[in-house]
Parts: structure tokens; sequence; C-alpha cells
């Protein structure tokens, strides 16, 4: 999953979360909808620019596909400070920033776009942790508001195990 090229400066602060992932548990929750459980499969690679590749693909507890996002993700050379960028196959475009603390990445949204055309709600605005649990467990929350929920709500949780 990663490139031949070096590892840039800029994201050897997040060479912890290379490679390729997957869940062994994918929860999905919220105040307007009812519970599911998930799987999923997510993908952070080098390629050999001051950024990562990140991608991810989800099924549902029947095996259907479900949703899929791509993006990329950097870190600032010399800082902790982490930019992350997201197109999610359901129509919303998210472009985060946070801080990279150790084995743990923490993000907020500065901009969520949804298709025009989405059904409501739309979501608002998005954060995401992802924390190194040890080196082959992987975990990722996620929370978000929507125009019909206004303050964030935890939304995923999901763990992984390296798979690659």
């Amino acid at each position: 999953m990663s490139s031949s090229a070096p590892l840039h400066d800029a994201i050897k602060p997040l060479k912890w979360l290379l490679g390729k992932w997957e869940s062994v548990q994918g929860e999905g929750f919220y105040p307007t909808i009812k519970n599911f459980s998930l799987k999923e499969t997510i993908a952070f690679s080098n390629v050999g620019e001051p950024m990562m590749q990140f991608s991810s693909s989800s099924r549902d507890a029947n095996n259907k596909p479900f949703q899929s996002e791509c993006g990329f993700l950097q870190v600032n050379v010399g800082t902790k400070r982490a930019a992350f960028l997201s197109s999610i196959s359901i129509g919303v475009v998210e472009m985060a920033e946070g801080e990279v603390n150790g084995t743990e990445l923490s993000l907020e949204s500065t901009s969520v776009s949804n298709v025009w055309f989405a059904n409501e709600p739309k979501t608002t605005k998005i954060t995401r942790t992802f924390k190194l649990i040890n080196e082959n467990t992987l975990e990722q929350k996620v929370s978000m508001a929507t125009t019909k929920t206004p303050d964030l709500a935890p939304h995923l949780k999901i763990q992984y195990k390296k798979i690659q």
C-alpha cells in the first residue's frame, strides 16, 4: 500500500497510520437514525509527496456497499498541525484541520460542502479522531452535526486491525 519513494518529512509524524486496516468492530449511531453496524477497510498510503493518500470503503451488516471516501492528509512540516481533505460518496466534501499528538490525530472540519441535490438533513460539521491503540489496532471516532441536529453528536466508532 505504500510507495517505494522515501517518506516525506511532512508526513513522518503520521507514519503510524500508514497501511491498510480492516474493521473488527464498527458501530454507527445518531439521534435521528437507527443504530447500525458496518464493516470498513481504510488505507493510508505514502505517495512520495508531502501528504499521504487516504481511502475507505464501507459495507453494511448485509455486506452491501455503504459509503466510500478518498482524500489526502498532511502535516505542516515542523509543527503538529494537520490538514485533511475527504470526498465522501454520499455527496459531502470535508476540509478539516487539527493536531497530531503522538499516535493520536484529532481533526475538526473547517468547511463542509454538500451536493445541492442531497437529501435533508445536510452535514454541517464533522470531527474525527484517529488513535493507534497498539501497533496493529487503530480506532476512529466520528461526530457530526447536521441542519436537523446542529450540536455535534457521536456518529461512528470503528476499531481496525492492520492487514497490510
